[in-house]
């Protein structure tokens, strides 16, 4: 009934139930401890965004429009399959 080495082979007799508890009150040694929150801040730099730069105003305005762009297209491309004139085909992505 040994954990890690610790604790009773068989818990006859003992008068306990074999159950090995952690010392709690036990101060781990200040290197581990290092070692531990070293291993923290690794985890903690992964999970955040390493690009921090501002983001450029036009940049985002220019993907706004190239997204209606993109839809004119799909709605023009739609209308063309359904056999739609020209003229109202224009109409239609005009608006």
């Amino acid at each position: 009934m040994s954990y890690n080495g610790v604790g009773l082979r068989t818990a006859r007799g003992s008068g306990t139930n074999g159950y090995v508890m952690r010392n709690l009150s036990y101060v781990k040694p200040a290197h581990i401890r290092e070692r531990e929150r070293q291993a923290q801040l690794k985890y903690a730099m992964l999970e955040e965004p390493h690009n921090k730069q501002p983001v450029n105003k036009e940049i985002l305005l220019h993907e706004k429009k190239r997204q209606v762009e993109v839809k004119v297209m799909e709605l023009r491309d739609e209308l063309e399959e359904q056999g739609c004139d020209e003229d109202e085909i224009e109409e239609k992505c005009a608006a």
